[in-house]
């Protein structure tokens, strides 16, 4: 809603919400929580530490690297962050299948024979 009072009316948006305009104004002046505060700091980290393993690894190693870093956070709390900006880890290519060349004998040879 917040994105969208630019382009249309607020006190439509709050009808079709079914939210009161004092209210949603009251929303817009609530500072920012504590979490999201940490939140934003974690993120960059985050990055930092997923760019210089190049994209490779996933959330397990990045929280490792946290970790190693002194920074406390859960496991899941770097999934969820990761996963709300986009940061994948990179898999590998399969390693292609052998080849073994030609068709397999349909009839074997009578080596006693």
């Amino acid at each position: 809603m917040k994105s969208r009072a630019n382009k249309y009316p607020v006190r439509r948006l709050c009808k079709l919400l079914n939210v009161h305009p004092s209210g949603f104004y009251a929303w817009l002046k609530q500072p920012e929580s504590k979490r999201t505060q940490e939140d934003r700091t974690l993120v960059s980290k985050i990055k930092r530490a997923w760019i210089e393993s190049g994209g490779m690894h996933g959330y397990r190693n990045i929280h490792q690297d946290l970790i190693d870093l002194k920074v406390k956070c859960g496991r899941d709390r770097v999934y969820r962050l990761m996963k709300e900006k986009g940061l994948k880890a990179q898999r590998s290519a399969k390693a292609p299948r052998p080849y073994y060349g030609g068709k397999p004998d349909t009839v074997v040879q009578n080596g006693l024979a």
